[in-house]
């Protein structure tokens, strides 16, 4: 190797060693110059995708973000979607979160109406993301999708709101089966005969997804109130034949105090948007019921 290229590998070797590396602050704007490409490049994408569809829906989405400078102010933002037949409200969200803002936050899991974690407040109706068909909106293509979390709950960010309150009152009837005797062999189940079945089937459906809670206005003013779901739980254990006679008493002095069942202004409002079809207020008024029965004394 001749002396002159040894010196040229010298002084570049040189150069590299004396070259100053990148502090923090460059590689964060670096990082943020990439990301914010990285999201022209989805909007872009997008914008292609809707001028190629031959419909689109309009959603106007809550947007709140108390950790971000800027967005601590609730707002709303306007995206455009591509329309498809079966599409949900849950379908164009997570468009939106794909193509347009990656910091759109909202829960979702199942996508089959079981995990109850999509409810939502839709063109003023609490209803499940997954659930909603986009074409059962009424103009759907003709008018905005106002999508918005769920009304008396402290929102976290976006659509998610704190369902804490919510699962305390689940917790607070304590929501588990408790019979006086078990059977006496070892694999033996506990019977239940089919008219007591049928009598709760329908309370067993519950997903917790705390629709009926956010609609209910009493609970929007009394926080103590355990409220309409809470009360449904109460009464798939009351109810079913083989809870045992001290469990199901000490079930009913739950529910019957003060923030229990007799709170309810029968409504109806929870059981118009419970997306499993439960009949709430029916559940409520029967233990009411069974609430006076257990006070009466013939003596």
């Amino acid at each position: 190797m001749s002396t002159e290229v040894k010196e040229k590998e010298t002084e570049t070797e040189t150069e590299a060693e004396t070259e100053p590396a990148e502090s923090p602050h460059q590689t964060r704007r670096m990082e943020q110059k990439r990301q914010r490409a990285a999201q022209r490049d989805l909007e872009e994408e997008a914008r292609e995708e809707v001028d190629e569809s031959e419909e689109t829906v309009e959603i106007k989405v809550f947007r709140f973000d108390p950790e971000v400078a800027g967005k601590e102010e609730p707002r709303f933002d306007t995206f455009h979607v591509p329309f498809f037949k079966g599409m949900t409200v849950l379908d164009a969200l997570i468009y939106a979160r794909d193509h347009y803002d990656s910091s759109l936050t909202f829960r979702h899991s199942c996508r089959q109406a079981i995990c109850g974690s999509d409810a939502l407040f839709v063109n003023g109706t609490q209803r499940l993301g997954c659930k909603t068909q986009i074409a059962d909106l009424e103009d759907h293509l003709d008018s905005t999708i106002r999508i918005e979390p769920l009304p008396h709950a402290e929102v976290v960010k976006d659509l998610v709101v704190d369902m804490q309150h919510f699962y305390d009152q689940m917790e607070a009837v304590e929501p588990f089966f408790d019979a006086d005797e078990l059977p006496d062999g070892e694999l033996e189940e506990q019977r239940q005969d089919r008219e007591n079945r049928e009598k709760i089937k329908m309370s067993t459906r519950c997903i917790w997804c705390g629709a009926c809670m956010s609609s209910c206005n009493i609970a929007a003013g009394d926080n103590e109130y355990l409220g309409p779901a809470a009360i449904n739980k109460a009464y798939r254990f009351a109810m079913d034949e083989r809870e045992g006679e001290n469990r199901k008493q000490q079930r009913l002095n739950i529910i019957e105090q003060e923030h229990g069942v007799w709170r309810c202004q029968t409504q109806f409002s929870c059981t118009e948007v419970c997306p499993k079809d439960i009949p709430l207020t029916e559940h409520i008024q029967e233990l009411k019921r069974e609430a006076v029965k257990n006070n009466l004394k013939f003596w």
